[in-house]
Order: structure tokens, then C-alpha cells, then sequence
């Protein structure tokens, strides 16, 4: 426990490009909301400074609670490197290479526990969320992230996995397809991302047609009929959905699957999807449940919090 006590209450942030969220629940058996604010991140304005709003922040969250805070949970963008205590792939460039946990710990004189937006948010669908509500007894639990980019957590006996690298649950840049995939910035061609995600469907639909549009106006285009190269989109969407999940499937074999961000609101991941998954499945049968969330935007935050309950 590295010297520091744990408390009833549970402090977490969620650290965004734009803005940091800070919640005080109650405890982790009744998640009562004490205090819930946000102050904007400046990243722009460097390293220094987003310590010193997060510093800001949890001062805030003790003045307004009357208590002083024992851990801190922390959802970041990129990833804690567990070996090297150093940040990387985070979009928020000045966290990279940064020691920010121990930095964190030392200025806020606290334990500070850490993983990436994508096992937050598996964490909180697992403890408050649809799989606690639907599924109570799941004991492994991947939650996915399908949107702007593709990430993944793992969540196993109702705690978020780290991995030697700090990578477990990160499928977004497995290799998928060289061929029909683009360029990551990863350094790959055709990983799960390039494919997958919502500027990826996109992309491929003005090479299909010349004419860019958004997700939406394709996903609806396909619902309608009337597109036959937003219906090849969806279903490329579809089939490699499944080929990519069934890998995962092979591996991990979750009791429950949750999917988050905006492609995840495409229904027929949920029906055709699912379907295509089992042709990958080396026993060719595939029963888990793959699920939407229930928290929305608040998976971050709480899930934050649970990373120190």
C-alpha cells in the first residue's frame, strides 16, 4: 500500500484533453454522490500545470466534503507504463514520459491509483453499471471502446487488469486486415482502429462514393435502403467486427461484453455482429452477452473511483 491508507470514501478523477472531472462517492457498497465538479485542463499550457489543476481540484473536493481525501483513483488518457512509472500514447502530449503518479503522490501526499479511460470505463459498467444491473456474477468482464479510436479494458473479479506493459484489454491496434486498412498512428497498416473506428468507416465510405459524410448519415442511409455504399460500410463494419472480436474471445473468453462510444450505438453490432463473432470462435459457438452501457459519459469518473475501493 506503499505507506498510504485506504478510505470509506471513494476519490476519483477523469483526466480529459479538455477538462478534468472529480467525484466523492459515499463508498463503494453505497455509491451516494458527495461531490461531483470539473475545472478545465489546459494541457496547452503543459505538464506543470495539469498537475497543479488536479492539485486545485481534489483541494475543491475537500473543502466541499470536509474531509481530507486518504487515495485518489485517476482515469487518464494513455497509459501508466507499470515497470517504468512513466506515461505513454497519451493525445494529451505533455503527459508522455512523465513520472505522473509518483509526481501526483508526492504533491498531493496520497496513494494514487491509475489506468487508462478504456479500463475505467470497463470497471464502472462492471461495478455500478449494466453488468452489475444484469449480469452480478460476471467475473470477467471487456469492456470496449468503439468510436473516434478503438481501446478495450479487462476487468477481472471486479478489478481492472494492468498487464506487464500496462496494455491488457487494448485490442484497438491488433492487426486486423493490411489490405483494408489505413495507416494508424500507431505505425501499423490494417490494426483494429484503422478499421474499425468511426473516421475509419468514414473514410471509407467517400472512397466508395467521393462524397464524405458523417456516421450517422451513413448508418441511416443503410437503414433506409437507398445507399448501397453506406450498406457495404455497415456491413464491413459487421464482418470485421466479428473477426476481431473473436480473437479476443479465444484468449480472454469475458462473461460479459460492454460496448461504448459512438459506432457502439450501431444496432446491428448487437444482432449481425454477434453473429459474425462466432465464425471465429474456435468452437464456432458464440453465447455471451455483448451489451450497450448504462453510464454514458459518467464511466470515466466512476470508474475512476473505483480504482481505489
Amino acid at each position: 500500500m506503499n505507506g498510504f491508507q485506504r478510505n470509506a470514501t471513494l476519490w476519483g478523477l477523469d483526466l480529459g484533453g479538455t477538462k478534468i472531472e472529480g467525484i466523492v462517492l459515499k463508498s463503494a457498497q453505497e455509491p451516494e454522490v458527495l461531490f461531483r465538479d470539473r475545472l478545465p485542463t489546459g494541457a496547452d499550457k503543459g505538464y506543470e500545470h495539469v498537475l497543479g489543476q488536479i492539485q486545485q481540484l481534489v483541494e475543491h473536493m475537500e473543502q466541499s466534503v470536509g474531509s481530507k481525501a486518504s487515495s485518489l483513483g485517476l482515469a487518464t488518457p494513455g497509459t501508466l507504463v507499470p515497470r517504468t512509472g512513466l506515461m505513454k500514447n497519451s493525445n494529451a502530449l505533455c503527459l508522455n514520459g512523465q513520472p505522473m503518479k509518483a509526481d501526483l503522490e508526492k504533491r498531493l501526499g496520497i496513494r494514487v491509483e491509475m489506468a487508462n479511460d478504456a479500463n475505467c470505463f470497463a470497471l464502472a459498467e462492471t461495478r455500478l453499471g449494466v453488468v452489475r444491473q444484469q449480469f452480478p456474477h460476471a467475473k470477467v468482464v471487456f469492456g470496449i471502446i468503439l468510436g473516434t479510436g478503438v481501446g478495450g479494458g479487462l476487468v477481472v473479479n471486479g478489478h481492472a487488469l494492468e498487464g506487464f506493459h500496462g496494455l491488457a484489454g487494448e485490442w484497438g491496434h491488433n492487426f486486423l486486415n493490411e489490405a483494408d486498412g489505413a495507416r494508424c498512428h500507431c505505425g501499423k497498416t490494417g490494426c483494429n482502429e484503422s478499421i474499425l473506428a468511426g473516421p475509419a468507416l468514414q473514410r471509407h465510405y467517400a472512397t466508395l462514393t467521393g462524397h464524405p459524410r458523417s456516421l450517422k448519415e451513413i448508418t441511416e442511409r443503410a437503414a433506409a435502403g437507398r445507399d448501397p455504399a453506406a450498406e457495404a460500410t455497415v456491413q464491413r463494419l459487421v464482418s470485421y467486427f466479428g473477426r476481431a472480436l473473436g480473437t479476443v474471445v479465444n484468449i480472454v473468453d469475458p462473461d460479459v461484453i460492454v460496448i461504448g462510444g459512438g459506432v457502439g450505438n450501431i444496432d446491428r453490432l448487437y444482432t449481425e455482429g454477434v453473429s459474425q463473432v462466432a465464425l471465429y470462435v474456435f468452437d464456432h459457438v458464440f453465447e455471451t452477452p455483448v451489451v450497450k452501457p448504462q453510464l454514458g459519459d459518467s464511466a470515466g469518473v466512476f470508474g475512476a473511483a473505483y480504482l481505489v475501493a
